[in-house]
């Protein structure tokens, strides 16, 4: 087990995680199968069930490959996050801004103008200092869920990590000594020390004075747009990449911003191409909107990167290798408090060193690959469609009200307007965490279940009676708080079965029948990428589709009302955001007629 040593008031206290377990193979193939059974015709699940037999039968890969597993999870700190990491993010050649990097869009701050956007970035810096100095110091409280320690890892990771592009595969730095962050504005990077000599953090007014001599410096906006390197196809980047850090200077430039504590982008102010502030607000801080607007004014790569707007608007944007969802809302919970206090140190009077310029020696070559990025960038933008709304009719307190699960509820919702779209219902994942393990990460609950397929095909049938759909509501709900249970304890099946193909990988093996079926293809052809954003504040998360025909939809239930954005692809014809947006809005009435109807 692992112990977590954290400072307390009057004593230290320890907390043990357990190692994640492999699940049982036989239970996770049953799961597999009921997972199928509502996707696929019969006759397929015919043939996917005599796959099985041979797989785990006498003489199959599967008791072979389990025991594999099973020897590598006594043999490391965790047996499938590690693979995890490289298989979806480090191996995956996509993109990184709308294909992997999440974005969470905050509500607006009170001001308008580049004055009001340098106070509050020196107020956003000095929180995010004072939450490393939490963590450096292990003072940060161990988090909890269902009465059970989460592992702490991901935490001091969060600052001074970068992703680094290659050919074949990226890999992950991460540096514990960094003293200085990067500020990029008007394409242009700074970096700039946030500790005085005495090893104390800098002062609000301190950063802010620094920040002023940045808008100094960078006030010209015919500067090539480095950070749109970053955006490219991952293969395309790392031989960018290899070709950029020939130069001695770029070297140094490029170090500077991968070994940085984190990036704060300061924005320009936005043309109105939506109506809707949401949509517009959640595109910015996801990819900038183009290469005519902020796109240049991030480096994707970097693990954490704050947006700062003129307009009152900011944000986060990270990199998943290194990053997830709830430590990142823990970090940003950290920001909202500390930025309702007045800054509590007192400015010494020392002169200050001035921010330092990167400069790139940029050849024909480098222009060129610059040029490339910038079309394909501004390509993957208008290919996506993002619609963003708050319904509010009501919250997670009415489900809670009728002793329902409000995130089921949710996801209950999702493949009714599915299915009410498309007349079918889909592959959907929606992440669960395993951070109540030494080292876990995340893994997926499935659905739609046999009980959700039941329930979606009888909603609109005058002849079932309220009390027999509200049964099978009822019915669905509790089979994916089932799912939800099992996930939560590490025995959930999409991390198993790719550990599974990867054991066979492993040890040299052709990659079992069972993985090349067009049944698993289905399976994992996930048309539906959800995720829960449970925050404490009226905060919008943003990604794009895991396929080139699905939907990604990213809610934020608070009580009385919730935040769903919604994205999809234009090249698409079957799917539009819009639609689904507006059949969610519909459904989710629907559903609060069926629980509470109008006499």
């Amino acid at each position: 087990n692992l112990i977590f040593v954290v400072s307390g008031s009057s004593q230290e206290r320890c907390f043990s995680v357990p190692a994640q377990p492999v699940p049982p193979l036989a239970q996770t193939l049953q799961g597999y199968l009921r997972a199928l059974e509502p996707l696929i015709p019969e006759e397929e699940l015919v043939h996917t069930r005599k796959n099985i037999q041979k797989f785990c039968g006498e003489g199959g890969l599967g008791p072979q490959l389990q025991e594999g597993l099973e020897r590598r999870a006594k043999h490391s700190n965790n047996w499938i996050s590690d693979w995890w990491v490289q298989w979806a993010y480090l191996e995956s050649r996509q993109p990184l801004p709308v294909h992997s990097n999440p974005a969470i869009s905050l509500p607006k701050r009170d001001f308008s103008d580049w004055r009001g956007q340098l106070v509050f970035a020196s107020k956003l810096i000095a929180a995010a200092l004072d939450f490393k100095n939490v963590v450096d110091n292990g003072r940060l409280p161990v988090e909890y869920m269902r009465g059970q320690p989460l592992c702490m890892e991901l935490f001091p990771l969060l600052f001074s990590s970068c992703r680094i592009p290659g050919r074949k595969h990226d890999t992950i730095t991460h540096h514990s000594r960094a003293r200085h962050i990067t500020v990029v504005r008007n394409y242009q990077f700074f970096q700039m020390d946030v500790y005085n000599s005495d090893g104390s953090r800098m002062t609000e007014s301190q950063i802010h004075a620094q920040l002023l001599r940045i808008r100094a410096e960078s006030w010209k906006t015919d500067k090539e747009p480095m950070g749109i390197l970053t955006s490219e196809h991952r293969q395309t980047w790392g031989q960018a990449y290899s070709r950029l850090l020939k130069d001695k200077l770029n070297k140094e430039s490029v170090r500077a911003i991968e070994k940085g504590l984190f990036t704060l982008c300061l924005d320009s102010p936005v043309m109105r191409v939506s109506d809707d502030k949401y949509d517009r607000m959640a595109a910015q801080i996801l990819h900038g909107g183009g290469t005519h607007s902020n796109s240049g004014n991030r480096w994707f790569d970097k693990t954490l990167q704050f947006v700062v707007g003129e307009d009152g608007s900011w944000g986060l944007l990270y990199e998943q290798a290194t990053a997830e969802g709830p430590p990142i809302a823990t970090l940003l919970d950290h920001i909202l408090q500390y930025c309702k206090k007045p800054d509590p140190k007192k400015t010494p009077l020392i002169p200050l060193q001035m921010p330092k310029k990167l400069y790139f020696n940029i050849d024909r070559e480098i222009k060129r690959d610059i040029e490339h990025a910038k079309q394909n960038l501004d390509i993957l933008i208008n290919d996506l469609d993002i619609r963003c709304f708050n319904f509010q009719r009501f919250g997670k307190e009415l489900p809670k009200r009728h002793n329902l699960s409000p995130n089921s509820f949710i996801q209950v919702a999702l493949q009714l307007a599915y299915y009410k779209v498309h007349n079918e219902v889909c592959a959907s994942c929606d992440i669960a965490s395993q951070r109540m393990f030494r080292g876990g990460r995340t893994d997926y609950i499935r659905s739609p279940t046999n009980q959700m397929l039941k329930f979606v095909l009888t909603f609109d049938d005058p002849s079932i009676t309220r009390e027999a759909k509200l049964e099978l509501l009822r019915e669905a709900i509790e089979t994916y708080v089932t799912l939800t249970d099992q996930a939560l304890k590490g025995q959930s099946i999409d991390r198993h079965l790719l550990g599974l193909k990867l054991q066979a990988i492993e040890e040299g093996l052709s990659v079992p029948r069972l993985f090349m079926d067009t049944a698993y293809g289905l399976a994992t052809h996930w048309k539906l990428r959800t995720g829960q954003v449970p925050a404490n504040t009226d905060s919008v998360m943003c990604f794009g589709p895991l396929v080139p025909d699905g939907y990604a939809v990213c809610y934020n239930p608070q009580p009385d009302h919730v935040h769903f954005s919604v994205t999809a692809f234009n090249c698409c014809e079957e799917t539009q955001a819009e639609t689904l947006a507006a059949t969610l809005h519909s459904t989710l009435c629907q559903l609060q007629e069926l629980l509470q109807p109008t006499v």
